[in-house]
């Protein structure tokens, strides 16, 4: 049975994201943690990310689709930046998730919103530079599905940790 690892940046570029979960070290990291595939969403970027060169892994990885919800429906755990659409997608699907904060981002307003998902239990976050230690690290069985249904309260939550209440 595949455990895939679906790897998301959004609609923008996250250089150090992909470069680091496509590494032949994370990849090996991942095999080990049980998981035999990696495909990434990785937008535009300069840059071809080469065969992990890892026995029985597969990497496969395409710059955008019109939808990515079959990817992540069915990943075993997904890796995306910070931006709260994203997030959205990825806990309204019931997909475990770490969330990556881009540290290269001025006034960056995703740390609030990752930060304060992972205190109510319902994702781990980390930077790039933590990442490898994170994921060996992580119980995802332990994390607590979001509550749907209550959009108005999500938005006002977002307006609170954006500063616009």
């Amino acid at each position: 049975m595949s455990k895939t690892v679906f790897v998301t940046v959004g609609t923008t570029t996250f250089y150090t994201l992909t470069k680091t979960t496509s590494s032949k070290h994370l990849c090996k990291v991942f095999k080990t943690l049980g998981y035999n595939k990696l495909t990434m969403q990785t937008g535009k970027i300069d840059f071809d990310i080469e065969d992990s060169d890892v026995d029985d892994f597969t990497l496969e990885h395409f710059e955008y689709k019109d939808s990515i919800a079959d990817d992540i429906k069915g990943a075993s755990l997904v890796i995306s930046h910070a931006g709260a659409g994203s997030v959205l997608d990825v806990l309204g699907a019931g997909k475990p998730l770490l969330v990556v904060i881009n540290e290269e981002l001025q006034g960056n307003h995703q740390i609030e919103l990752a930060h304060q998902l992972a205190v109510d239990g319902h994702l781990y976050y980390c930077t790039c530079s933590s990442l490898c230690e994170k994921l060996q690290s992580c119980d995802f069985t332990k994390l607590k599905p979001l509550p749907s249904g209550k959009p108005e309260k999500f938005a006002s939550f977002l307006d609170s940790a954006l500063g616009f209440s």
